[in-house]
């Protein structure tokens, strides 16, 4: 039940004086107070979102990455109600002006959606319809300097999702030893030159403290000069990333309890831009759908209590080629789809 959500009581959304959103079709920017402001998030595999979520009238889903609101409105758009979670606030203070007018099918509330139990227990939900994750960095926080996830724009060397974190990149870059940092950069970035970069920046970081993105980006241009059009730091960006906001343990988490929280036949969805996060999503989609275990030690297969889903994607679905003209950074994006089994 979800009898305490604030449907329409304009404690989640309040409504901006500029008047209506504006779909995801129309151009760059939202309506707010009359002035323009930047366009936050183009979705991907949106099409692809719906139809396994296949949302209508009285279905509730759970948006645990809501970021720019893209999925979040679709899903309204075909009558459904949302709850919308992110650890971003500029994300959340963006959404809520932009899905304002679904006040009363929509709700923000501000979490890790590795959270989103404690999250959705206090606000009275106990079963969902469906749940997406969109999981890495939005266009907005790549495309913003200030925020330190570009390697292309000077800023400080942040990287954080939620800015009340501690941890920031430039703490990994100056604070990490040697071997961890080479780890990081191998593990979360797959960069075959993960230790060659991991010993510069120690060189450097002694020399002068890195607190710059662009500090950071040129001295691993210098230690690993491009050869082709992917820029040299790309990887080690992702990486640090991925450590700066532990994305591979919320995940982990988030896998663990989301089918859980399905209704039988309720659908799990996970878009992933990163090989490890699809490792995961896929090892977790493959251990909860197997209805027996064996170890070599037992007589024989045992039930396993962890079997809840019945796996629909056999392998990721990826972007077509026209959506990735128009969205680049939908190229690499793989989702996994799930259903949870009747009890």
């Amino acid at each position: 039940m979800d009898e305490q959500m604030p449907w329409g009581r304009g404690k989640c959304v309040s409504r901006p004086q500029g008047g209506d959103h504006e779909p995801e079709s129309q151009p760059p920017h939202d309506s707010e107070g009359g002035r323009q402001t930047p366009f936050y998030h183009l979705p991907v595999l949106t099409q692809q979102v719906l139809d396994f979520l296949q949302p209508r009238s009285g279905k509730l889903f759970l948006d645990g990455t809501v970021g720019g609101g893209g999925h979040a409105e679709a899903l309204l758009q075909h009558g459904a109600r949302v709850v919308g979670m992110d650890q971003d606030e500029e994300a959340l203070d963006h959404v809520k002006r932009r899905l304002a007018c679904y006040e009363d099918r929509f709700c923000a509330l501000r979490g890790n959606f590795r959270d989103f139990p404690k999250v959705l227990g206090e606000a009275g939900v106990s079963g969902l319809d469906g749940i997406l994750v969109d999981i890495g960095v939005s266009s907005r926080q790549l495309d913003s300097a200030e925020r330190g996830f570009s390697f292309q724009k000077d800023g400080p060397l942040d990287m954080r999702m939620d800015r009340g974190a501690s941890l920031t990149a430039a703490h990994v870059v100056n604070g990490y030893e040697l071997e961890n940092l080479a780890r990081v950069i191998r593990e979360f970035g797959g960069e075959p030159h993960a230790m060659r970069i991991a010993r510069a920046i120690v060189r450097e970081r002694a020399r002068q403290p890195f607190t710059s993105t662009l500090q950071l980006a040129e001295l691993i241009e210098r230690a690993c000069p491009g050869r082709g059009r992917k820029h040299p730091a790309t990887l080690t960006f992702q990486a640090l990333r991925i450590e700066v906001n532990q994305e591979i343990a919320a995940l982990r988490e988030f896998l663990q309890e989301a089918p859980r929280w399905l209704k039988p036949g309720g659908r799990l969805v996970v878009i992933s831009f990163h090989s490890t996060e699809d490792r995961e999503t896929k090892q977790a989609f493959q251990r909860m759908s197997a209805p027996f275990l064996d170890k070599k030690e037992w007589a024989s297969p045992r039930p396993n209590p962890d079997c809840l889903l019945r796996v629909l994607t056999r392998k990721p679905v990826e972007a077509a080629e026209a959506e990735v003209t128009l969205n680049p950074r939908a190229r690499s994006a793989r989702l996994r789809a799930a259903e949870r089994l009747p009890a």
